[in-house]
């Protein structure tokens, strides 16, 4: 399950009434048009799948395409994630992807929001960075649809800002894959930001593949490389 992180950045000794004229006529613009066009500035409710049976859930997903995430490295390929479900009920997860030869991983628990509700909607705990995890980052991770036989899956999140289109091989139909694309569309996601992910068959095992330590990826990533 892919984590969601919105990186910050303070800025110092900026003349606070330049910034001001600047920015005073663009948000009176924002809020006008706010005002005149009410329907196309909302969103529907996103519906989710319900009853999610998490043990069938479990096992290795392959990425077939998702919106870039600064938690993935631009270049990785051969993207996947493995869930496994505690004792306890929750969900550990190893979220893979090869780049420049190596492979990059992450690890970390996935819950429900709620318990008591039917609704597949789960939070996902990772520690960053990779090569230090010490800073908890918790995401959002809603499953908006998923087929009878739990063999392809559309993932999402609140905000509209992350997607995934998983699936149980490497390889995706392209009648299915449109399915989803067209789900997501009418869910109100954008998309055209929409990458598909290469995947090889067979997939590569993570043994095989020397192991990126030092989180070279990420640092990367953070700086949009």
């Amino acid at each position: 399950m892919h984590q969601i992180f919105f990186p910050y950045i303070t800025l110092s000794g900026i003349n606070k009434k330049k910034i001001t004229n600047y920015l005073e006529p663009r948000q009176k613009s924002i809020f006008l048009q706010a005002k005149q066009e009410p329907k196309t500035m909302s969103k529907k409710t996103i519906e989710v799948v319900k009853n999610l049976d998490i043990s069938r859930y479990m096992g290795r997903w392959y990425e077939i395409a998702s919106f870039p995430s600064i938690f993935q490295p631009r270049n990785g390929v051969n993207t996947r994630a493995t869930y496994i479900l505690n004792e306890d009920g929750t969900v550990h997860v190893l979220n893979e992807t090869f780049t420049d030869g190596k492979r990059v991983s992450i690890e970390g628990s996935a819950y429900k929001a709620d318990p008591k509700s039917d609704d597949a909607k789960l939070k996902v705990k990772f520690y960053v960075p990779p090569f230090l995890p010490i800073i908890p980052v918790v995401g959002d991770y809603w499953v908006l649809y998923i087929d009878d036989d739990y063999q392809y899956a559309l993932i999402g999140n609140p905000s509209r800002k992350y997607l995934w289109i998983l699936c149980r091989q490497t390889q995706m139909d392209d009648e299915i894959y449109n399915r989803l694309v067209q789900k997501a569309k009418d869910e109100g996601y954008d998309v055209s930001k929409l990458h598909k992910n290469p995947q090889s068959d067979p997939p590569p095992e993570g043994e095989d593949t020397p192991k990126d330590t030092k989180g070279i990826w990420w640092i990367k990533s953070i700086f949009g490389r």
